[in-house]
């Protein structure tokens, strides 16, 4: 009975979806579908690494491009207003006005109080956050976060319930150790190294790699979790916690933010996006919801990752980072079919050899913090709210207003897709550019916007008819669902050679997507 009513549920989810009929500025029909009773229009076009929007008290519309280096002449970050009719005006070039001190990638953006509140890099490609008033220069207000000297920078700035500013920060590496995958940013920054948010006591494994600083290719070196590359660790070492650190949600007071600057909750893979359901007649605040990258199989230390996840966020929690999955699981559990194999591991030829001191343990994964030492406990898998295919990278959320009837409530994900080989080379389909919805009663992640075929519409010969690479989705002031656009992202591994990340990010090819209700539309199947 209970494979039948599976079945029965995937052909309603399937005839749910409806190709979406409203044309576009070129007058072709995008290739996105939409479930029945709602429609997409291109609101704008020809934006350079989009990443996210805002609205100021008179329901203006503003959009974040990123800046970045990828072309011999690197775009600026910018705030753009998006007007009525689709054009696009720019508000500011945050380079000019901070001296270049706003650096890429800007990425979280919001309003309050006549003031834009960003994150972005500083010279040095520390994290900061900056605010500028229209007519003003920027004012640097927090900065110091070296996780951002690698791969994963500051993320979402948000206003929150309590009139304090929240924003989130990547994590240094990918599972807490500098590997060879990091080698272009160890060669900028030679001392970056993921950093905890409170004193935590290691377990003093180190992981033996090329020592790719040298010319002899010979070479090895020992790393371990959260040191320098080349640093080895010893068992019981403490490494000093920071209110600077990666991996999580910090808040400020906008009226003293450096002094003010809390931690809120940490211990995040990669987070991304932050929303709340304070709208839907919760009491309190209402929950607090994260959307978080999972673990990529590279580096020193690769892992084989379920998923990626949304989360409740609970304050003064640790989410397990760099010792848990996205489904905040150990990495020491083992397969259920296969007792004798662990759950999360790699084949030994993508795995580095580990030493506790002079002595050789193998390469089976374990633990890099000692948790009963460091105070920590297992995160609770009841936080998990929803979880996403891995590799499809959940990125800015929100959550739909009352005004959206059946779904009110509901959790909406943009869901950026992978970057495989280079973050996997198990990945043999495309995942995610799509916009998810999750309920919070069951936990079920469900597509709500996606391209009739999986992964970007240039991969499918319609670029500029669908979606590429959705990175911020909100509800407006006229209830309308937003979706920020990043653009094109295509793997390029001759730029590897180079140095450089093996990617290619064409300019002007990001957009604005406006997401309606046309009708009264049934509740949906869970």
């Amino acid at each position: 009975m209970k494979k039948i009513f599976v079945l029965v549920l995937a052909i309603l989810t399937l005839t749910n979806f409806v190709s979406a009929q409203t044309k576009n500025q070129t007058g072709k029909t995008p290739i996105i579908d939409l479930p029945l009773g709602y429609q997409i229009t291109k609101v704008a076009s020809g934006l350079t690494y989009a990443t996210s929007m805002t609205f100021d008290n008179q329901g203006n519309m503003y959009v974040l491009e990123a800046g970045g280096q990828f072309l011999e002449e690197p775009p600026p970050p910018r705030i753009l207003r998006v007007n009525p009719n689709g054009t696009l005006t720019e508000i500011v070039n945050l380079a000019a006005v901070s001296n270049n001190q706003v650096q890429d990638s800007v990425v979280g953006l919001v309003w309050f109080n006549g003031d834009f509140y960003f994150t972005h890099r500083t010279p040095n490609r520390d994290g900061a956050v900056s605010r500028w008033r229209p007519g003003g220069a920027v004012q640097l207000l927090i900065s110091g976060f070296i996780d951002s000297q690698a791969e994963h920078q500051l993320n979402d700035i948000k206003v929150g319930p309590d009139n304090r500013i929240y924003f989130t920060s990547g994590p240094a590496t990918n599972s807490g150790v500098v590997g060879i995958d990091l080698a272009p940013f160890v060669s900028r920054s030679p001392g970056l190294r993921s950093t905890p948010c409170q004193n935590i006591i290691l377990t003093g494994v180190n992981f033996e790699t090329p020592d790719f600083r040298t010319p002899d290719p010979s070479d090895l070196t020992r790393t371990g979790a959260f040191v320098p590359f080349g640093t080895a660790t010893t068992p019981g070492q403490q490494i000093p916690g920071s209110n600077r650190c990666g991996s999580a949600i910090f808040s400020f007071d906008p009226a003293n933010p450096s002094a003010a600057l809390q931690v809120y909750a940490w211990g995040f893979r990669n987070i991304i996006g932050l929303a709340w359901n304070r709208n839907q007649g919760q009491p309190g605040f209402g929950n607090l919801y994260a959307a978080v990258n999972g673990y990529d199989t590279r580096g020193s230390r690769p892992i084989i990752d379920e998923a990626d996840a949304t989360y409740r966020v609970q304050q003064n929690t640790w989410y397990g980072y760099p010792d848990f999955s996205a489904a905040l699981e150990p990495f020491t559990a083992l397969r259920p079919d296969d007792p004798t194999q662990q759950r999360f591991d790699s084949p030994d030829s993508l795995q580095a050899p580990q030493f506790i001191g002079n002595r050789m343990v193998g390469k089976n994964l374990r633990f890099v913090i000692d948790h009963t030492a460091s105070g920590l406990t297992p995160p609770d898998r009841n936080l998990v709210t929803g979880l996403h295919e891995w590799n499809s990278s959940p990125s800015l959320l929100d959550v739909a207003p009352t005004s959206w009837g059946p779904l009110a409530g509901q959790i909406f994900v943009a869901e950026w897709g992978d970057l495989a080989p280079p973050t996997t080379p198990f990945r043999d389909k495309p995942t995610g550019s799509q916009v998810v919805r999750i309920d919070p009663a069951t936990r079920q992640v469900i597509p709500f916007v996606r391209n009739r075929r999986r992964g970007p519409a240039s991969a499918q010969g319609a670029l500029g008819l669908g979606l590429e690479r959705p990175f911020d989705v909100r509800f407006g002031p006229d209830g309308a669902m937003y979706i920020v656009d990043y653009g094109v992202a295509r793997i390029n591994m001759a730029r590897a050679a180079e140095n450089q990340y093996p990617a290619d990010f064409p300019p002007q090819t990001g957009a604005i997507w406006r997401v309606t209700r046309t009708s009264n539309v049934a509740a949906p199947a869970k």
